[in-house]
């Protein structure tokens, strides 16, 4: 098949065989901490414990840490200023730790981004008044957001007709595409080939143009057979990825294809 061009920050892609299609440059996403997130934050099993123990809450927390962004742009484009926007989202998750909103979360719509965004509407509807006449946290737990750089991301993101809803999807696609990426060159680091992934990296991250095999050859000393060999497993290695975080986010193995589907649905619009 075509490789599908999936952007990761501005101006560079990332290539999927899976359809034709580009998208348009979007803000860089920081890679905090979201790599050592991946391995202990799944979906499934915060809904299977509802929440109750401490690992289903651990894993809640890391999802909650890894996805908050979206949910700040998604905030910021409902009209509220920075100020609000920050302090909703801090509350937002607050609340979503402490409380038992996870009984919410029903399995026809099991999908993590979902659940956020579904409580996010019921607490903004229901909740913002009584927000803002108090003091936010009331001694409630805070996650570390950092957002001291949410603002700036948002102020960078480029104008967008779409609906808030839309955004909302696009960013968490971008995130979890984001860390997929930041993971992968972890890997290498850890096998001692982070120099081989910065070298390769624009071959999995570009512009969408024929990578320069021949000139990447001469740089490692060996054939542009082998560089094209080691390009094939670091994409099919990242692909492979892609679907791990995906499953982190859905509660059922069988969602995992229909959320890939939306998730390049998403980025192709």
């Amino acid at each position: 098949m075509a490789g599908l061009f999936l952007l990761a920050s501005p101006g560079y892609l990332i290539t999927l065989d899976f359809v034709n299609q580009s998208t348009a440059a979007d803000p860089p996403i920081p890679p905090a901490s979201r790599v050592s997130m991946f391995a202990a934050t799944r979906w499934s099993l915060v809904l299977a414990a509802k929440g109750e123990t401490p690992a289903a809450q651990d894993a809640l927390s890391g999802l909650c840490q890894l996805y908050w962004y979206p949910l700040y742009s998604y905030v910021r484009r409902r009209g509220h200023s920075p100020e609000d926007a920050k302090d909703l989202t801090q509350e937002f998750f607050a609340r979503c730790l402490a409380g038992r909103w996870i009984e919410r979360a029903h399995q026809e719509k099991g999908r993590f981004r979902s659940f956020l965004l579904g409580v996010m509407n019921h607490f903004l509807a229901d909740e913002w008044d009584k927000l803002r006449a108090q003091k936010r946290g009331g001694g409630a737990r805070d996650l570390p957001l950092d957002f001291d750089t949410a603002e700036t991301r948002f102020v960078h993101e480029p104008a967008d007709n779409s609906t808030p809803e839309q955004i909302y999807e696009r960013r968490w696609a971008l995130t979890l595409l984001a860390g997929v990426l930041d993971q992968l060159g972890e890997e290498f680091k850890r096998e001692g080939r982070g120099e081989l992934f910065a070298l390769l990296n624009p071959c999995l991250v570009g512009d969408g143009q024929t990578p320069p095999y021949a000139g990447l050859a001469k740089q490692l000393g060996v054939s542009e057979g082998t560089v094209k060999s080691a390009v094939h497993r670091m994409r099919q290695r990242y692909k492979g990825l892609v679907r791990e975080a995906i499953a982190h986010t859905v509660a059922e193995p069988g969602e995992i294809e229909d959320e890939l589907r939306h998730l390049f649905m998403v980025l192709a619009r």
